[in-house]
């Protein structure tokens, strides 16, 4: 009987079933896959339910997706200020879920869901998370993909005596917060998830690098790129650094090059680091004479 998701999670590997992708401890080998991305590995360090979504697209496009969630999400420790929330929000004005991560461990019963409340993401990706538990209509920036990008939005530029409800982990950034309440807002926190590093998998990891099964590295979080550096040993780190490092968002394009890497910085959510992924793809491609 295979584990837990989260304790699979903790070990750095997904069942493999789930997803058509090579995990970092799989031997088989496959038969050479055909499409733009035909054969190239590619390292997702996603949370693993997240990992899943992004490695089927992997797949599709003939890619072979490395999967290792550089970190573990878990529940909160106490519940209960999570249940007081869902109890309050007809007092709400504004909601925020600051990730895919938000939805998945803190979205209530969609039948419990006012119709006035208005409900903002930072992306797609949490936006169709959302969706897909039943909470539809979720706002989300025209400009970046990230709190920056929220600020923007007409609904949160006059919010003078509204309340905001923001869904978090433990823990999370506070410009968010901070910028509201400076705009007159009555915000609100609820941590509803905790990240943890990864406790193993390392050597599978370091392993899938010495064998050249990685050509590429996925990076979504600057939490996730430390917590993946911090576990590398020298030679996965000298590996790594020869690698592309894709990434969807400036400020983590920074925070990877203070490490050294080779970083690429795409556009936001999944459609941006595909398309990084693929014009990087095309200039390996033989050319024809």
């Amino acid at each position: 009987m295979p584990p837990s998701s989260s304790r699979a999670a903790r070990r750095g590997w997904l069942r493999a079933e789930q997803v058509d992708a090579v995990m970092v401890h799989a031997l088989e080998p496959r038969a050479q896959p055909a499409g733009p991305l035909a054969g190239l590995g590619i390292l997702i360090t996603r949370p693993a339910r997240q990992a899943a979504g992004f490695a089927q697209k992997i797949a599709v496009l003939g890619g072979v997706p490395v999967i290792f969630p550089a970190i573990v999400v878990l529940p909160p420790g106490d519940a209960a200020p999570l249940a007081r929330a869902h109890e309050a929000l007809p007092t709400y004005d504004l909601a925020v879920f600051v990730s895919a991560n938000a939805v998945e461990y803190g979205a209530p019963d969609p039948r419990r869901w006012p119709s006035t409340l208005v409900v903002l993401a930072p992306g797609p990706g949490t936006a169709e998370a959302l969706a897909a538990v039943g909470i539809g209509g979720a706002r989300i920036p025209a400009t970046t993909f990230d709190s920056e990008g929220l600020l923007a939005l007409p609904e949160l530029a006059d919010v003078r005596g509204k309340r905001v409800l923001i869904f978090r982990g433990d823990g999370g950034r506070e410009h968010l917060g901070d910028t509201l309440t400076a705009r007159g807002a009555l915000v609100d926190y609820v941590a509803c998830y905790r990240r943890a590093k990864p406790e193993s998998g390392a050597a599978g990891l370091a392993e899938a690098f010495r064998e050249g099964r990685i050509r590429a590295v996925t990076i979504t979080s600057s939490e996730g790129l430390d917590n993946l550096w911090s576990l590398a040993d020298a030679a996965t780190r000298g590996a790594w650094c020869g690698c592309p490092t894709f990434v969807p968002h400036p400020r983590i394009a920074v925070h990877a090059r203070g490490h050294g890497l080779s970083v690429v910085e795409t556009k936001g959510g999944d459609a941006g680091l595909i398309a990084g992924l693929l014009e990087w793809a095309a200039t390996l491609a033989p050319k024809k004479s």
